[in-house]
């Protein structure tokens, strides 16, 4: 048989023909990158409308365009290859995916927040009515029925304890509360609540709101306010007051819910709404306590938290 002599021209064939091949084999896969990269952006386009009805260019832009380089460049592969169109595309993605995870946790808190809210607009609204019949009451001397009854003892002994109220606490009383030293560390802050704890932890509960009220306001940012309110909030529960109890409970645990005192507001929040009757809220209080401290439900605050448990029926 004759051997065949090969060219110059028929190896000139074969590299041309091996080059073809070599840049024709990624051709494939980078058409199913793009693809799937097609595929990811409508999918965060459609989830972007679901996100922020409307397309507001406010939170992202319309649609997705990468980034080409010199538009006035006439072949615009020249100036970008295509890993670098790629590239730009998933950072377009990601940039999409980290505004909806923003929006997505931003929506999360305010919904946990407005519920909160809810709880105090409602408790609020609930006792509008009874306080209306007792002022009308009060004010006309009628009782619930409607019926104008005649001033007895009750009635006189009434308007002598407002007359007493009026005229200001005994001296014995101001003698007392005097004589509760108030600390002088350098702190003013620190002084001013650990006043409010000593004068409610001897009992005179009105001055003790007053004082941790004034505290409240005038160091909001202090590291003891969520201790303050968290107090405040214990001065009105102990004095009778589980409405107005209840309200200081609910904003310490929604200013700072990481607060210290804030765990143990929610179940006083919790056995205010009990002393009030309102088993629902009061288990709501306890739900909320349950997920966000599950430590402490477990742990140092397991007795107050089984003990208000079973004062309520949350099933």
């Amino acid at each position: 048989m004759k051997a065949r002599s090969i060219t110059p021209f028929a190896i000139g064939r074969a590299a041309i023909f091996a080059g073809l091949v070599a840049v024709a084999v990624p051709v494939p896969a980078a058409a199913q990158v793009d693809s799937r990269l097609e595929r990811i952006e409508r999918e965060i386009n459609a989830l972007q409308r679901v996100v922020f009805p409307g397309g507001d260019e406010r939170f992202f832009e319309p649609e997705i365009t990468p980034q080409t380089g010199n538009t006035g460049n006439a072949n615009p592969q020249a100036a970008t290859s295509a890993l670098t169109d790629v590239l730009a595309r998933l950072d377009a993605i990601e940039q999409q995916l980290a505004r909806l995870t923003a929006a997505t946790e931003v929506n999360e808190n305010a919904l946990a927040s407005l519920e909160m809210r809810v709880i105090e607009l409602e408790g609020r609204a609930s006792a509008m009515p009874e306080e209306a019949v007792t002022t009308a009451a009060t004010e006309t001397g009628a009782n619930a029925s409607g019926v104008i009854e005649a001033p007895g003892e009750d009635t006189v002994e009434i308007a002598v304890e407002d007359e007493a109220e009026a005229a200001g606490p005994s001296d014995e009383r101001l003698a007392a509360v005097q004589a509760i030293a108030k600390p002088a560390t350098g702190d003013e802050g620190d002084d001013e609540y650990v006043y409010g704890f000593r004068l409610w932890d001897a009992g005179f509960y009105p001055e003790a709101q007053q004082q941790l009220a004034l505290f409240v306001d005038a160091y909001p940012d202090h590291w003891r306010t969520t201790y303050g309110r968290n107090l405040l909030g214990r001065a009105f529960l102990d004095d009778g007051n589980p409405r107005s109890a209840a309200t200081h409970f609910l904003e310490n645990y929604q200013a700072d819910p990481a607060g210290a005192r804030a765990p143990h507001s929610l179940l006083y929040l919790a056995e205010s709404m009990i002393e009030l009757g309102d088993t629902r809220r009061a288990c709501i209080a306890l739900s909320v306590f349950g997920e966000e401290y599950p430590a402490l439900a477990a742990g140092e605050m397991l007795g107050q938290y089984e003990g208000l448990s079973g004062r309520v029926d949350c099933n």
